[in-house]
């Protein structure tokens, strides 16, 4: 049996499905089953101008970042090649040259 997505409106459990789409009994709110797909794999990650983030993007670093527990210090301009979107607060997993593996936030970088 599978769950059907609740209504993104009213948080509704009684959705059910019309052909492509989902409708919601309480509110009359129909949406497309391609966007509740996109819904459950995950939100969008956006850099700091609005730009949409995808995994293997390059981005660039725009505010120098010091690096918790070293005297290291990522510098504005730094290019961070194949990045991978995770969940949570440091949304972008990657390997920055010099440095190492760390996690950055979005809000951070810009799309290169």
């Amino acid at each position: 049996m599978t769950t059907l997505p609740k209504c993104p409106t009213c948080s509704s459990e009684y959705t059910y499905e019309d052909g492509e789409m989902f409708v919601c009994p309480e509110c009359a709110h129909e949406w497309p089953m391609a966007a509740a797909e996109i819904a459950e794999v995950g939100s969008v990650v956006r850099d700091a101008f609005g730009s949409m983030l995808n995994d293997g993007d390059s981005v660039t670093v725009i505010k120098d970042l010091k690096i918790k527990g070293s005297s290291s210090v990522v510098k504005v301009g730094t290019k961070v090649r194949n990045i991978r979107i995770v969940s949570g607060d440091h949304d972008i997993d990657c390997k920055i040259d010099g440095i190492g593996a760390m996690q950055l936030k979005s809000g951070f970088v810009k799309k290169a």
